[in-house]
């Protein structure tokens, strides 16, 4: 299966990482040390130029959304399309939810948002538009009481990592980061939010002791390196060259193609259904994005992958 649907790095992690981990095998034999979280916590804290009590360890960016309730929202807006773990949480928690609904190209001009909401949820760049919000367009959406979380879980996806917050100490901005995607380390579970000291504390409150084991913590520590960052960064620019060729591929079908940043396209078809089906006879699966408010039926997402012509050549069989 060539797989366009999921956005982790194709090949599994790179030779060095997993070489790290497998030097950690033999402590598994003992709880994680104290040492290990400190490292790890340094290591973020050092690579965002934030301080240590600004760094909260998660197993994957979504716990972060998953502790998000503890926070006690009376009313939450979700700035959509977005990614859907923030609105299974709160529901789930009774928590008022409100979509803000981006209309096409899906920046946040014109974006109203309840006064009320004392928690927002943006993406940047967003899931699955792949929009890269502008820095000022995100902190416009601060109110007094306000929490806003900023969802970047690809953003050392993009080229320099343009407009992120994950080096602003604010005490009213929550950044999550997931490490799953570019470092392909989905099944490992490692992120880290970057927020107030207080903000932290309540967020994690509810957690038991040693949420993260010896494993997460030594990926952590070793993706937070200079040398790693700059082999994401390198990464990144790769990826937005191909990202270009492929939406340039897409657009030549007669196909409307999202701007945007992140390391996946957007884009209409004019049956997705039969689209998916098509590509799956040929052994390619793409996202279907029916799933994300917002969205209608004729939207499919797909991972930029140097592989992307085989995509639009089996594409081409069915726009014909």
């Amino acid at each position: 299966m060539l797989d366009f649907a999921v956005n982790v790095r194709p090949g599994g992690p790179p030779v060095w990482l997993t070489e790290r981990l497998a030097a950690r095998l033999p402590d598994l034999g003992t709880y994680p040390s104290q040492a290990d979280e400190r490292r790890a916590v340094e290591a973020v804290a050092a690579r965002h130029g934030r301080s240590v009590d600004e760094v909260a360890l998660l197993a994957g960016g979504a716990e972060g959304f998953a502790l998000l309730a503890g926070l006690r929202p009376r009313s939450a807006a979700l700035i959509a399309p977005s990614f859907t773990e923030p609105e299974a949480v709160l529901a789930a928690a009774g928590v008022p939810i409100d979509h803000v609904v981006l209309p096409v190209p899906f920046t946040l001009a014109g974006a109203v948002v309840p006064e009320v909401a004392d928690l927002v949820v943006i993406g940047n760049p967003t899931n699955p538009t792949g929009v890269l919000h502008r820095r000022e367009d995100i902190l416009a959406l601060r109110r007094p009481g306000r929490l806003v979380v900023v969802d970047e879980a690809f953003a050392d996806g993009v080229a320099g990592e343009a407009q992120t917050l994950a080096g602003e100490s604010l005490p009213d901005v929550l950044v999550l980061r997931s490490l799953t995607k570019t470092w392909a380390l989905a099944g490992l579970r490692v992120g880290y939010a970057l927020g107030a000291p207080d903000v932290l504390a309540r967020l994690t409150a509810p957690r038991p002791h040693w949420p993260l084991g010896t494993l997460q913590l030594e990926a952590i520590a070793a993706t937070s390196s200079p040398e790693a960052v700059a082999e994401a960064d390198a990464g990144a620019r790769r990826l937005a060259g191909l990202r270009g060729a492929m939406a340039a591929g897409l657009e030549e079908l007669g196909l409307s193609v999202v701007a945007g940043e992140a390391p996946f396209v957007l884009f209409t078809v004019p049956d997705a259904a039969l689209m998916r089906e098509h590509l799956e006879s040929k052994g390619i699966a793409v996202r279907r994005c029916d799933t994300f408010v917002g969205l209608p039926d004729n939207y499919l997402r797909a991972a930029v992958r140097p592989e992307w012509p085989a995509l639009v050549d089996a594409m081409t069989e069915v726009l014909q």
